[in-house]
This record gives structure tokens, C-alpha cells and sequence, in this order.
């Protein structure tokens, strides 16, 4: 077993990943907080969907055969439910949310949670916020 981490994806989501790289470049996830699409992962092209001060990089996915990682963030507040928590993106066949990248696929992205070791919760460090920029003012 490698480093422990925070999040993952399973080989049908990397697959996917890949699909979309080639047609939008590079991508992030915002794990959405609730409301419209409940609680989803949305899939954008990197930098549309803006991450503020109250954002948590949860971690990077190495996606096999994409040169770049595609980080995964999740508001602070739902953080503090879920930071117990390994989560692992996955796909299934169905209606996505309207603004994430996969949803003309005729599939959504969703997660997959189980409990951290309290191993892994002693490595793991606290979530990397990401720094105000002057974009922010």
C-alpha cells in the first residue's frame, strides 16, 4: 500500500477522465456541497469553477496516460463532516449534473466512502486551503 490519501478514482472513472481530457484539457473536481445535484462530484475544465479561500484541496489523481493530475476540492464546511473519510470517484450509468463535464455521456460521476484507518488519519496531514490570490479582492 502506497502513501494514504484522501481520495481516488476507480479504472471506469479514469477511463472517462481521459475521454474528457482529450475533449475539454485539463480538469478538476469540486465535490458539490448539496442543493441542485445533491451531493456530487462535478467534473469541470480546469479553473472554471473558481476555488476560494473556503475551498480544501483534498488531493491530486494520477490518471494513467494524462500528463497532468486532476485535483479534487471540497468545500471547508462539508470537509469538517467528511474529513474522516477516503473517498473514491466513480462513474455509473445516468443522468450527471447539468455542469459537470459528463453528463452529455449518458453516465455521473459519484462517490464511494469508507471510514480512514487511524493510521492513515495519523499520516494523513490537515487540507491544504488554497491561498487568497489578488483575483480574490
Amino acid at each position: 500500500m502506497g502513501d494514504p490519501s484522501r481520495v481516488a478514482v476507480t479504472p471506469e472513472a479514469a477511463d472517462l477522465l481521459r475521454r474528457l481530457r482529450a475533449e475539454h484539457g485539463p480538469l478538476m473536481f469540486h465535490q458539490s456541497g448539496g442543493c441542485c445535484d445533491g451531493s456530487s462530484p462535478m467534473c469541470y475544465p480546469l479553473g472554471e469553477f473558481l476555488t476560494g479561500p473556503a475551498d480544501v484541496l483534498l488531493g491530486s489523481l494520477d490518471i494513467g496516460g494524462v500528463a497532468d493530475v486532476v485535483p479534487v476540492w471540497m468545500s471547508a464546511a462539508q470537509f469538517e463532516y467528511w474529513s474522516h473519510t477516503h473517498l473514491t470517484i466513480d462513474v455509473v450509468p445516468g443522468r450527471g449534473g447539468g455542469f459537470s463535464l459528463e453528463a452529455p455521456h449518458g453516465v455521473r460521476f459519484l462517490i464511494r466512502s469508507r471510514l480512514l484507518t487511524e493510521e492513515e488519519m495519523a499520516v494523513l496531514a490537515g487540507p491544504q486551503r488554497r491561498e487568497p490570490s489578488r483575483d480574490d479582492e
